[in-house]
């Protein structure tokens, strides 16, 4: 372990962590196990307790790590059931959103400080639900990915950074449950914990390779991200929906999606546990001709989905009764740009200019240490490939990007790029076929 590291946090190394009881590789016998500094943290509860946080985290020094955990898999929905706060000198504390459900106290303490958090564009949107809203914000995982770190999961990061051994397995988990076991308090304090030291060797790693305003720049972004639009006819997500080649079985699809969505929603729990995507595609490929057929298959034979047959049969009836007029078309419209493997097809001169992106989008990357996603949204820059601004210069293709939320810093490095790409169009497009690897 690093010296000068240790001495920028409050975790102690100290022997091995009790053992998870998710199966996980033995650690690197160079890296430092870890435990929470001043022991594993019992979960806040009560508006008294809340008042302890509160003066705690005031009393404290330094940006504060953040972390918050779901019961994805286990409840409906994305909401956080516990939320990890650490700051130097003001403690780790672990606190039940569904307790405590004003927060506003913290949010208030909160407000002024920079939070740490690891990737965090999965855990802004459930903060933002409680009332948790950073000002400012630094994310880790982001950071690592600026820096051009192959292996940018926390677990690793630690490693790697700092030498130390965090123990993973527990983000899976049904973090609703109550009491919370003693392992994942640990390992939800720990999680927090290790996030200043981290952030100060990524930020001082950053200033040096001239990439901390990047860094701002995408920090910003997550702060001011509106939140996302609801996804058009999210049925259509189900898994092995590709094998339902007819209208008809698309509108069962959809009926049995959309009824799985609303029982699960009343009684709080993921809908993959109530009747699972293969149960659904299964009856959407060969219809039951009862309810007694229906109890027959596999899917809705077992489990809680054999307790509600009858709301699945009713929403296998309403879809075969439908008009055909009202059936779900086989292929939902897009309103961007063709698959990239469709382009050689579709415009042979956008597929050049797709090529000739990617070749140089792959050399720019290599040369600042940043992967190519992160040079732009691949979306974004296939939109502008497929259909250009006429003329295709700097300026028209700089304010393309920049309406589709490109970043300064991006605009920079990818505009020449495009707008050298674009050129191709003035060159003799290629007599055979072109099959442009995506963009991805």
């Amino acid at each position: 372990m690093n010296p000068s590291a240790r001495a920028d946090s409050d975790v102690n190394p100290n022997t091995s962590p009790t053992a998870s009881s998710v199966e996980v590789p033995d650690p690197d016998p160079d890296l430092t196990p870890l435990e929470p500094r001043d022991g594993v943290p019992e979960v806040i509860d009560t508006p008294r307790g809340m008042t302890r946080v509160v003066d705690a985290l005031a009393r404290g020094s330094g940006p504060v790590g953040v972390d918050a955990e779901r019961a994805s898999g286990f409840r409906y929905g994305q909401r956080a059931y516990l939320v990890q706060v650490y700051r130097t000198g003001g403690g780790t504390w672990l606190i039940d959103p569904i307790a405590l459900p004003d927060l506003s106290r913290l949010a208030e303490v909160l407000a002024p400080l920079e939070w740490i958090i690891h990737a965090a564009s999965q855990d802004l949107p459930c903060l933002a639900e409680i009332g948790l809203r950073p000002q400012y914000l630094f994310d880790t995982e982001l950071a690592g990915r600026l820096l051009g770190r192959e292996r940018v999961g926390l677990g690793p990061l630690v490693a790697a950074e700092l030498g130390w051994h965090l123990e993973k397995g527990h983000g899976a988990a049904d973090w609703s449950t109550r009491p919370l076991p003693i392992a994942w308090r640990r390992y939800a304090a720990l999680d927090v914990e290790v996030l200043p030291a981290l952030r100060d060797r990524l930020a001082a790693d950053l200033e040096t390779e001239g990439k901390l305003s990047w860094a701002r720049e995408e920090f910003d972004a997550l702060i001011t991200a509106p939140p996302a639009p609801e996804r058009v006819d999210p049925w259509r997500r189900t898994s092995r929906i590709h094998e339902i080649r007819s209208r008809r079985g698309l509108a069962i699809v959809r009926s049995l999606w959309t009824t799985r969505d609303a029982v699960a929603r009343e009684r709080d729990i993921a809908p993959g546990r109530l009747l699972t995507d293969a149960a659904i595609v299964a009856a959407a490929a060969t219809p039951p001709e009862s309810m007694e057929d229906l109890s027959r298959q596999p899917g809705f034979s077992r489990g809680r989905a054999s307790g509600l047959k009858r709301i699945w049969w009713d929403a296998i009836s309403a879809a075969l009764a439908e008009p055909d007029a009202t059936l779900p078309d086989l292929t939902l419209r897009g309103t961007g740009p063709p698959p990239p493997r469709q382009w050689a097809s579709r415009d042979q001169r956008a597929a050049q200019r797709l090529i000739a992106a990617k070749t140089a989008l792959s050399s720019l990357s290599e040369q600042v240490n940043v992967p190519v996603e992160n040079l732009g949204t691949p979306d974004a820059i296939r939109r502008v490939l497929w259909s250009p601004p006429d003329p295709p210069h700097y300026d028209s293709i700089e304010a393309r990007l920049r309406e589709f939320g490109l970043r300064p810093w991006q605009l920079r490095l990818v505009t020449p790029t495009l707008v050298d790409a674009c050129a191709t169009d003035d060159e003799q497009a290629s007599p055979e076929p072109i099959d442009p690897t995506p963009i991805d």
